[in-house]
Parts: C-alpha cells; sequence; structure tokens
C-alpha cells in the first residue's frame, strides 16, 4: 500500500498492516476459490454416484415390473390356489405407476441435462405412456400384458441408454 512521502512511522507501520491484512485476505479468498473448486469437483462426483444410484434403481423396478407382467401371470394361470393365497389390490398398477412415473421422469431428464440427447427421454416418455394406458385404459383386458409389457421394455432401454449416454459424457468431459 502506497505512503505518502512525509508520513510518520506510525503511518507508515499502519499501510503496512493493512497491506498484510489484504495479502491475508486475499490468501484466505485464494483458499477459499481453491477449496470451492475441489468440493465442487466432489460435489460432481458425488452427483454421478447419486445420478448412477437413482438409475439402478430405476432399472431395477424396470426389471421387476417386467417379472411382474410376465411371471406373475403364468404363476396365477398355472396354479390357481396362488391367486387365492397371493391376491394382488385393484390399485397395485395404479400404485406401481405413481412410483415408477417419478423415478423413471426424474432420472431420465437428469440424464437429458448432462447430455443434451433427447431419444432416452423420448423413448422411456412412450414407456409411461403405454405403462398408463395399461394400468388404466386397459385393465383387465387383453391389451393389458403385452401393452405394459411393452411399456416396460421402453422404460428398460430408455433407462440403459441414457446410462451410457451419461457415461461418456463423463468421459468425454474429464
Amino acid at each position: 500500500m502506497p505512503v505518502e512521502p512525509g508520513a510518520g512511522r506510525g503511518q507508515r507501520h499502519l499501510a503496512s498492516l493493512t497491506w498484510a491484512r489484504l495479502n491475508a485476505t486475499e490468501t484466505n479468498m485464494i483458499q477459499y476459490i481453491i477449496a470451492f473448486l475441489v468440493e465442487s469437483a466432489h460435489l460432481s462426483a458425488t452427483m454421478a454416484r447419486k445420478d448412477d444410484l437413482i438409475e439402478g434403481i430405476a432399472v431395477g423396478a424396470t426389471i421387476a415390473c417386467l417379472i411382474h407382467c410376465l411371471a406373475l401371470p403364468l404363476l396365477i394361470a398355472l396354479v390357481p390356489v396362488i391367486s387365492a393365497v397371493l391376491p394382488i389390490p385393484e390399485h397395485f398398477h395404479v400404485i406401481a405407476l405413481g412410483l415408477a412415473i417419478p423415478a423413471t421422469g426424474g432420472a431420465l431428464f437428469a440424464g437429458y441435462r448432462r447430455h443434451r440427447i433427447a431419444a432416452p427421454l423420448i423413448a422411456g416418455m412412450a414407456g409411461l405412456v403405454l405403462l398408463t394406458l395399461g394400468a388404466t385404459h386397459w385393465e383387465a383386458t387383453p391389451f393389458e400384458t403385452p401393452v405394459t409389457i411393452l411399456g416396460s421394455l421402453c422404460i428398460a432401454a430408455a433407462h440403459l441408454s441414457n446410462w451410457r449416454h451419461r457415461r461418456a459424457s463423463q468421459l468425454n468431459a474429464a
């Protein structure tokens, strides 16, 4: 910090202390910025792990849906006793749909924001529309199972494609 030529010793000492504080403040600011950047990199890695977890849960739920759609009707048809012991509530499909919409929509939209490729998002939304039609419009008709299976396959393909595109965008960013 500049000191006037005629300044006394006290003023020069005060000026040097002020300059030292300014340098300490700048040093602290630089340390803060570095810590922020390091934390941001860690947060980005944490967010990637969170996205992977959400994507994994969504894929797992889709596979569970496929197993339910394919295996359960066969089991019930083969063993009529199971249908009496293991009743499925009438609103089960609506509850499952209520879980699938936010999980699938959230995971696919988060992936789209990262990689900007719309195909997984479109496939996932088409699958959700098919699931909705199967669970609400065509429930208890011959169309329910095929439409629901097709919707589940669309969602599974969308999640796998989304996961691949997210991984590719992470590698490109690194």
